[in-house]
């Protein structure tokens, strides 16, 4: 029995969609066990060499995690969606049909990048007040 590429096209895809997120949870699993396998052994090196307390506890703290570019992301995501809600609001005055109508995605556009400006003047305001006070107590 021949299998036509209308019938196999759509198994593949599924097959696909399937696999990726267990390749993901099975990659993130191996790689949490090599991590406490390698934190292990270099606790059981510690203790073999009679290492000084200092460098141990060097070697065994966890890196403190690096605040990214952005430390207020929930500020931010937050605007962005209070932004879409106010687009999709207007969209709902104007009656706006978002199939036959690009205005729709415009204004929903629109509010999003609303959103975005006010958290970026927000953003800046609280990252000037902060650098104040860091200067005002290194005084």
């Amino acid at each position: 029995m021949m299998f036509h590429a209308a019938v196999l096209i759509p198994i593949f895809a599924v097959v696909l969609g399937l696999s990726i997120p267990i390749v993901a949870i099975i990659s993130g699993i191996v790689s949490q066990v090599k991590k406490n396998n390698n934190d292990r052994e270099i606790r059981r090196l510690i203790i073999e060499n009679h290492v000084d307390k200092e460098t141990a506890k060097y070697l065994v703290e966890e890196p403190e995690k690096k605040q990214g570019s952005n430390p207020y992301p929930a500020l931010r995501w937050g605007s962005v969606l209070i932004g879409l809600g106010l687009g999709a609001l207007l969209n709902f005055v104007l009656n706006l049909n978002p199939k036959h109508d690009i205005y729709f995605w415009i204004l929903l556009a629109f509010g999003c990048g609303l959103g975005l400006l006010c958290s970026f003047i927000i953003e800046y305001k609280l990252q000037g007040r902060a650098k104040r006070e860091q200067a005002n107590e290194t005084e």
